[in-house]
Order: structure tokens, then C-alpha cells, then sequence
């Protein structure tokens, strides 16, 4: 629960407000998961909490580490589905790449998580456990949590109410304390939803596009035609940002698809004036995608027509291919519940 929520709720048992700062601090800033460990509460408490309530913590159920350090975890949900994050470490960062639902309803055509299909929306609690896993994971080995990306398997803007209260927590000084800038949440493009949320939360935003036509981007991915591009753009435009900062632009190229000079030029175009910055992700393969990734030269080429342009653009560096957990590699095992 987020911090007024919690308040509210031991109110009913008459307990005074600074106990739900004491809770908050005992499960996310030193990672308890058991109420007879909060020694700073009383014994009749601690019985009352453990007698009606839970911290939701279970372990993963597999752990697999890349050559290049990054960290992938499958965690099996108390319904038997399965969801993934990834822990990425980069120089004296450490960022961690969070699910909000099992599956994705979305079929974009280039991601193997929405060719699993989708099963169901996670709650806060599974969502905010990932972030207690690998910060107590970090705590252990004398590190700490950055960054939280909510990129991970689903489309977080379809599940914006837990992503909320998620994010209720991230921020908070008695959760984690990350400042907004730290947070990501990556969207499709849920117009209402990623205005309202951007109105809620000082969060910052990646809103995958893909492509810079109407009818190319609707067959990469069918919710173009529910929210088109010309609107995800716009709304891109009017997300209120604090002084130098942008909205990003993830563009997935597609060789022979996306990736020309002309698609360059266009997306150019597109986000001309606005403050948008353009984040190229070659395509990651899986077997379940007719597409194929374009030569490193490609991914040149299109990067330096962009910047020619005046529009900000990198190319995000692939980690975790090895085992999977690169960007839209993720499917939480392909049968979703265990058999």
C-alpha cells in the first residue's frame, strides 16, 4: 500500500499515522518480510499485523546472470503464472527492468512477450516485490538500486491503477526514495492514461513508436489504430517535463522494414521542435517474430540522419541477449502457468 493508504488502514485499528511510515520503512528500506522482526512496534502489534496481514515476498524461482552482468529473474505468482525482471548494471548504476502484467495483450509483432499472449494484470504488491527482491539483492553486496524501468513484460498503462500505487512507493522517502527522473515507464502509447499519469507522478516516459507512418506503425502494432501516431505524438508533446529533460522515443528497427533513410528523414520530421529524444533498439530475435535485425551499419546510418537533423538519438546498447532478457526478449516461460 502507498503511504496514505496504509495510513488509512490503521486508522481503523486506531493506530497513529507514524506507524505506517515505520512499516513502509521496515519493508522497503530494510527489506523485513516478517511483522515479529519490527522491534520498534509492540508485541500486540506485531501479532495484530501478522494475524491479518502479509508482506507478499517470494522468491525467485530461477536466477540467471549474463556474461555481461546483467541479472534475469523469474518469480512464480501465488496463481502459478510467471513474470520476469531484469537487474542491469552500468558503471555506477543499477537498473532494474519490472513486469506489470503476466503476458501482454498488446501482439506488437516484434515482441516475443505479446506473442505469449496475455493472462492478467499483476497488483502493486507483485509489482513492488520485484524492486524489494533485487534492492535487498543490491543491499547484500554493498550496492544500491538507481533506476527503475517499468519495461518489462506487459503494457503498464493497461494496469495504470497498480503502476500508480507502484509508483506511490518508489518515490515515496519512506519507500525508496528515487526521484522521478529515476523512473521510467515505458507505454505503447495509452493516450489518457499516460496523460493522466504524467499529471500524477514527476515520472519520466518512453513511448515506443516504431515507426513514422500511420499505416507501417499500425502493422507493427495493432493499438495504433485505437490511439494513432499523430496522437501519441501530441500527447508526447504535452507531457509537462521539468527543466531539461525529455520524453523518449523507443524505436525498434526492423531490417528492411523501418530502418531506411527516407523512415529517418520522416521521423525527423515527426518530432521536430518537441522535446523528444530517440532511442534506438536494434531488434532483439526470437523465434516467434518474421523479423530479422539490421546490420550495425544501418543502425549508423539512421542514427546519424537524426542527429543531422538536430534530434537527439542513441543507440541503446544490447545486454542480456545471452539469457534472454534483452528488451523484448521477456515471456516469463512460454507456457505462462506450470503444467
Amino acid at each position: 500500500m502507498p503511504l496514505p493508504e496504509l495510513e488509512e488502514f490503521l486508522a481503523r485499528w486506531g493506530k497513529e499515522r507514524y506507524r505506517a511510515r515505520q512499516l513502509s520503512r521496515w519493508i522497503y528500506q530494510r527489506f523485513a518480510d516478517d511483522f515479529a522482526g519490527m522491534t520498534d512496534l509492540s508485541k500486540e502489534f506485531r501479532a495484530l499485523l501478522a494475524e491479518s496481514c502479509r508482506v507478499c515476498a517470494p522468491p525467485a524461482e530461477r536466477v540467471e546472470v549474463s556474461a555481461d552482468g546483467t541479472e534475469k529473474f523469474l518469480f512464480r505468482l501465488e496463481d502459478g503464472e510467471a513474470v520476469e525482471s531484469v537487474l542491469i548494471p552500468d558503471d555506477d548504476r543499477r537498473t532494474l527492468c519490472i513486469s506489470s502484467q503476466a503476458g501482454c495483450a498488446l501482439s506488437c509483432g516484434f515482441c516475443a512477450t505479446g506473442a505469449g499472449g496475455f493472462r492478467r494484470n499483476m497488483t502493486s504488491a507483485e509489482i513492488v516485490h520485484q524492486v524489494c527482491f533485487a534492492a535487498k539483492r543490491l543491499s547484500e553486496r554493498g550496492e544500491r538500486l538507481s533506476n527503475v524501468v517499468f519495461m518489462g513484460m506487459g503494457e503498464p498503462l493497461q494496469n495504470a491503477r497498480e503502476v500508480s500505487r507502484t509508483i506511490s512507493i518508489l518515490l515515496s522517502q519512506f519507500g525508496f526514495g528515487l526521484s522521478g527522473k529515476r523512473v521510467t515507464v515505458s507505454t505503447a502509447g495509452i493516450v489518457p492514461e499516460m496523460l493522466a499519469l504524467a499529471r500524477e507522478h514527476p515520472v519520466s516516459f518512453a513511448v515506443s513508436i516504431n515507426a513514422a507512418n500511420e499505416e507501417l506503425r499500425s502493422a507493427l502494432m495493432p493499438i495504433n489504430r485505437k490511439y494513432p501516431l499523430r496522437d501519441v505524438v501530441a500527447a508526447m508533446r504535452r507531457i509537462p517535463l521539468q527543466s531539461g529533460r525529455k520524453v523518449t522515443a523507443e524505436y525498434v528497427l526492423l531490417a528492411g522494414v523501418n530502418d531506411s533513410d527516407e523512415d529517418a528523414r520522416a521521423l525527423s520530421r515527426l518530432f521536430r521542435g518537441a522535446r523528444i529524444k530517440v532511442n534506438l533498439i536494434a531488434l532483439n530475435p526470437h523465434e516467434a517474430s518474421p523479423y530479422r535485425a539490421p546490420r550495425r551499419e544501418s543502425v549508423d546510418r539512421f542514427r546519424n540522419i537524426l542527429l543531422a537533423a538536430g534530434i537527439q538519438a542513441i543507440t541503446r546498447e544490447r545486454r542480456g541477449a545471452d539469457i534472454r532478457a534483452a528488451c523484448g526478449q521477456l515471456r516469463g516461460e512460454a507456457g505462462g502457468k506450470r503444467g
